[in-house]
């Protein structure tokens, strides 16, 4: 049946792709998504109050990845680290989903920020705001990853100063680290990160505190939306440290990579994704660079829209679908996010994953945007 949607009729698919769990390990790429937390809507909380989390959904998400051959990137801006989620939440969710991880044999990294600083803070506040975070994913026998401070963004006064604080958390870790560079359109707090507003400065005090850390950088994350730029540093890191993209906009071209090399990844997109992500990868696997971009080109043009401007909610997008695709059974986010973006919008998100058939069963994706349509638009 056709469904009139904001920006015109549309007729939904009937089937979607047969996308099985299981599968050989992925072999030439190192993949994870960056996993949503799904909201308790039964619990009576304000939008600035600690968050609610059904954690047996959130859980099961994980779980849902980690059987497609997935890894689990716990705690990332996509589980609204800094938006909605406060340390104390992303805490309970690292120990949470890495007992999980132990239990099923899934792979997982988490953030470790700064995020429990809640006002001005001194340098020596922010490393120990870090060492804290680290201690704690290392405890529980993840793997870690060095998201960008808006903290140390604030206070630090010149490249020295951040190089001075990594120097000091990477002689901390006890295994190499991801370090992951978020810029200003996923986070306008992280505006000038590395010390410099010049993105050549700013990749080049990025790339020296790698060089004199090698041993202790398993890769870098780079969200930057700027695949020139990914492609330039994944070429001048030392042997051994690996690129995981963060690009959403550039993602099948990066882990495809050239003759000089390619990326691995490390995605909020792949969260939607998943499945499909880890069956393109399965054929890369096989030596068939086209049959990858052929299943994840196509993908593009929804994750163009779901990171569009601003893009920092594009977490609505991703908990929109997981909602759609029968993965939890409410569309509320953390911090009454849900309201980020416009019904045009989610319904054309809904259009562009139906065409691409990532509904495991269309009849409820179609029912639940109904449902939407009847209660934010009324009808026409």
């Amino acid at each position: 049946m056709t469904i009139h949607l904001p920006h015109g009729a549309y007729e939904p698919r009937t089937t979607p792709l047969d996308l099985a769990p299981g599968g050989s390990p992925l072999a030439s790429r190192t993949v994870f998504s960056a996993a949503h937390v799904v909201a308790d809507p039964y619990v009576d909380v304000s939008p600035d109050g600690p968050a609610a989390i059904d954690w047996d959904a959130t859980l099961a998400f994980r779980r849902h990845l980690w059987s497609h051959g997935l890894g689990v990137a716990e705690a990332m801006d996509t589980a609204q680290r800094g938006m909605g989620l406060d340390w104390a939440g992303g805490a309970e969710l690292i120990r949470r989903s890495a007992a999980e991880a132990k239990a099923v044999g899934g792979r997982i990294a988490c953030g470790v920020g700064t995020d429990q600083l809640t006002g001005p803070a001194t340098l020596a506040e922010v490393r120990a705001a870090y060492e804290e975070q680290l201690a704690l994913v290392e405890e529980s026998g993840a793997q870690a990853i060095l998201m960008a401070s808006r903290a140390l963004a604030a206070v630090a006064e010149g490249p020295e100063e951040y190089a001075e604080t990594y120097a000091h958390l990477l002689r901390q870790a006890t295994e190499p680290v991801v370090l992951h560079w978020l810029g200003p359109m996923f986070d306008p707090a992280l505006e000038g990160y590395w010390g410099s507003s010049d993105l050549d400065a700013a990749t080049d005090t990025f790339l020296k505190i790698i060089a004199e850390h090698p041993d202790k950088v398993d890769g870098i994350k780079i969200s930057l939306l700027d695949a020139a730029r990914e492609i330039d540093v994944r070429r001048r890191l030392p042997s051994g440290v690996r690129c995981y993209t963060g690009d959403d906009f550039n993602y099948p071209e990066l882990i495809a990579g050239d003759e000089r090399g390619f990326s691995h990844a490390l995605l909020g997109i792949f969260d939607p994704l998943g499945p499909l992500a880890a069956h393109a990868v399965r054929v890369l696997d096989t030596g068939d660079t086209q049959g990858f971009r052929d299943l994840l080109d196509p993908t593009v043009e929804l994750s163009r829209h779901l990171f569009q401007a601003p893009t920092r909610f594009y977490k609505t997008g991703v908990v929109f679908l997981a909602w759609l695709a029968g993965h939890q059974d409410h569309f509320t986010m953390v911090g009454g996010l849900q309201s980020a973006r416009s019904l045009p919008h989610l319904a054309k998100a809904y259009e562009l994953a139906d065409r691409l058939g990532l509904f495991p069963d269309p009849e409820l994706a179609e029912s639940r945007m109904r449902a939407l349509l009847t209660v934010q638009g009324g009808t026409r």
